[in-house]
Order: C-alpha cells, then structure tokens, then sequence
C-alpha cells in the first residue's frame, strides 16, 4: 500500500465516524470512485488510477527485467484497495 493509505487507515483508527465512511463507500454505485472521493475530500488527494495501477505497475516490473525477471507471470498480485480494506476491518 502507498503512503496515502497507510495515512487513511491512521485517520481511521482515531476517528470512528470516519472509519464508518470509508466502509460505506463500498455500498456506492462505483465503489473505487467513491472511496477516492472522500480520500480526496479528506486531504488525501487519490484518483482510481492511481490507487489501481500501483500494484499492477509493481508486477509489471518484475517481468519486464533482463536479470532475474519473472519467467512467468504470477498468479495474481496484490490489490490495494483490497488490501486496504483488509486492513481496516483489523483496526
């Protein structure tokens, strides 16, 4: 996870209410959209792209270098948003 998330979930652990918000988010139209949104609103300014291409980008790299590179793609990799929310039910 980047730096902004790791901030929303320390904002989450001190704010209940907040925590509550980021959850609800889930139960949007576009769930990604709407959890941007409120992490923008909150001082964490954050776009779907963003918060999408950071674990793909990172696996990505693996593949593509010339010493030591994947010799196949890995199964998965991991989802940030997922991951975040993971997190948060933790707390």
């Amino acid at each position: 996870m980047n730096e902004k998330l790791f901030q929303l979930l320390e904002k989450a652990k001190k704010d209940e209410a907040f925590k509550q918000m980021l959850f609800e988010t889930k139960q949007a139209k576009d769930p990604a959209l709407a959890f941007c949104q409120l992490a923008t609103e909150s001082g964490f300014a954050m776009t779907v792209g963003e918060l999408f291409a950071e674990g793909e980008e990172y696996f990505s790299n693996l593949l593509k270098s010339c010493n030591g590179g994947a010799s196949y793609p890995r199964e998965g990799w991991e989802d940030s948003y997922e991951m975040f929310f993971a997190s948060l039910e933790r707390i």
